[in-house]
This record gives structure tokens, C-alpha cells and sequence, in this order.
């Protein structure tokens, strides 16, 4: 039953969004686990769009957040109003207070209003004025960003890039898929037809199935050798943290679930590395950017499976 509900949720998306039936699994698999997702990309690549797609597909509350450099922690958060009439101050809450919030080229905003994000993605809560506010639940942020190569950027500190469970990368679309946009439908039409296939309800108990996916002693050894090779390794500053190992087991005992089965293989975890490893391994040498696929294999191709 839980395969068939993911099935659809892929091949729906994978109507609008063209030839990306790995991102798609992987964004899927990322919410799955409860986590947040960060699509870095040059723009007009279909970064807001998957992000749209998601939320429809999963019947998800949404509110975009489009990030600029003048944008003040209050504009996501809420703000406090005087009101007349009783006397008082009532909050008036931000679009953060959404089951699923676009933050969009996040790295736009100034650093104290990017920190206006970690206390709702880490607690799933906000302190506003000396109250803190519970969030819905689900909640997830998926944060697009344009590279930091790129003019008015504010780079994501190291303390909030971990808050993310996966950092993808769409890319350029294959001919093939080019052309089918090309001649196709406005993909914004395209999302205003789409139905969901998946209500939070249903999304909360695939999460709970996630937990249920049985991970092996010797994937747990394969788990905790990866890490550790990263933080022997010479070629990063550091190494993977406890929190990167727990988010490394939660995706990949997501992705076996995606895949129809209800055990974790070595496969599952080779899947979702790139996304884990990617944007929490910094070269030693800042001059060396390596794609999150060469830092998986570097971890991949020396530690060998159980």
C-alpha cells in the first residue's frame, strides 16, 4: 500500500517536472525522513517548481518566501500589533507557520534574517517577543539557493547547511525532456490541474512506516565506517557528524521504503550520500569545489561494504 501511494506521488511529479525522476525520489525520500531539503541550482531550472509540485502532490499547507537582502527576521516569523479595542498587543503570525515553507534563493537574505529559519527547521517551533509558538505539523522547509558564485549572495553558515537532511542539484534537462517543454503545457498550468495523492495524514504514516524499515547490524557497521573515513580523511576540514550519521540512516531507510522494500541494503545508503555528504564536508583546500557525487565516491570507493 505505501509503495503504490509513493509510486503515484513519483510518476505525477515526473509529468511536470521533466527527466528528474532521481531528484524527485530524493526530495520525496527527504520528507519522508522529516527532513528539510536545499536545491542549490542556477536559476530557472525548475527549483521553485518542484518545490510547488511537492506540496500539491502531498496536500500540503504552502507559503513561499521569496528571500531578499533587506528581508527583517519579523517578515517570516510574525510581528506583534497594537490593538484598539483590547488594549493589547495580538500576534499576527508569518508565512512560517505553514506545513510546507518555500524559502526561496535563501542566500539572499542577510545572515540574521537566514537564522530566523534554525530554531522552525531544528525545534518545529518559533519564540517570538518571549512565547514560543508551536508549528503544524508536518512541517518541512525545502530552500532553494543560487550558487554563491553569483552577485548578492550571502553564503548559508555551516550551523544552518546542517539543518538540512539533502542537498540537491537539478541541472540542465536532457534533449529529450527539453523538447517535451518545449511543446508542452505551461508547466504553472500543469500544477493549478494536479490533485493530491497523499493527505498529511497519510504523509505522517508513511513517516512512521520509515522508522519501521529494518537497518541490519552490519549496515549500521557499513554506516558508522563511512563516517569515520570522513573524519580521518585528509582531503575535508571535517568530518561527518552524529547528527550527519542519523540523517545518513533516516534517508537511506527512506529511499528502501520508495524502493518497495522494508529493509536497508548498502545500495540505499550509496543512493542518498551525495545528498548527506555534499554540503557538510568542506575541502581542506577552499580553492577545490568537488561535486557532492566526487565526495560520495571518495568516501564510497575506499570503504568497502560488510
Amino acid at each position: 500500500m505505501a509503495f503504490s501511494l509513493i509510486q503515484n506521488v513519483v510518476q505525477q511529479a515526473g509529468k511536470v517536472i521533466l527527466g528528474k525522476e532521481h531528484q524527485i525520489r530524493l526530495s520525496l525520500a527527504c520528507m519522508l525522513a522529516r527532513g528539510h531539503l536545499l536545491i542549490e541550482d542556477l536559476p530557472g531550472v525548475g527549483k521553485t517548481t518542484l518545490a510547488h509540485v511537492l506540496a500539491r502532490m502531498l496536500g500540503l499547507d504552502f507559503q513561499r518566501i521569496q528571500f531578499t537582502s533587506d528581508m527583517l527576521p519579523a517578515d517570516i516569523i510574525g510581528v506583534s500589533v497594537y490593538d484598539r479595542d483590547s488594549a493589547s498587543f495580538k500576534f499576527h503570525p508569518g508565512p512560517v507557520f505553514s506545513q510546507l515553507i518555500l524559502a526561496d534563493e535563501v542566500n539572499r537574505a542577510t545572515p540574521k534574517t537566514q537564522s530566523a529559519l534554525l530554531e522552525a527547521m531544528e525545534e518545529h517551533q518559533v519564540t517570538a517577543e518571549g512565547q514560543t509558538r508551536h508549528l503544524p505539523e508536518p512541517f518541512f522547509v525545502i530552500a532553494t539557493q543560487n550558487p554563491s558564485t553569483q552577485v548578492g549572495t550571502f553564503p548559508l553558515p555551516e550551523s544552518q547547511l546542517d539543518r538540512f537532511l539533502l542537498r540537491i542539484e537539478l541541472g540542465y534537462p536532457d534533449r529529450e525532456a527539453e523538447r517535451a517543454l518545449l511543446q508542452g503545457v505551461d508547466r504553472r498550468d500543469m500544477i493549478g490541474a494536479l490533485t493530491p495523492c497523499l493527505s498529511p495524514a497519510q504523509l505522517v504514516q508513511l513517516q512512521q512506516s520509515v522508522r519501521a524499515v529494518h537497518a541490519a547490524e552490519p549496515l549500521l557497521d557499513y554506516i558508522q565506517a563511512l563516517v569515520e573515513y570522513s573524519r580521518r580523511s585528509p582531503d575535508y576540514a571535517n568530518g561527518l557528524s552524529p547528527r550527519a550519521a542519523l540523517a545518513l540512516l533516516s534517508a537511506a531507510r527512506a529511499w528502501a521504503l520508495i524502493s518497495g522494500r522494508d529493509k536497508v541494503l548498502p545500495e540505499d545508503v550509496q543512493a542518498v550520500l551525495p545528498g548527506i555528504a555534499g554540503h557538510r564536508l568542506r575541502p581542506i583546500n577552499e580553492g577545490t569545489r568537488r561535486s557532492a557525487d566526487d565526495v560520495a565516491a571518495s568516501l564510497t570507493s575506499v570503504v568497502p561494504i560488510p
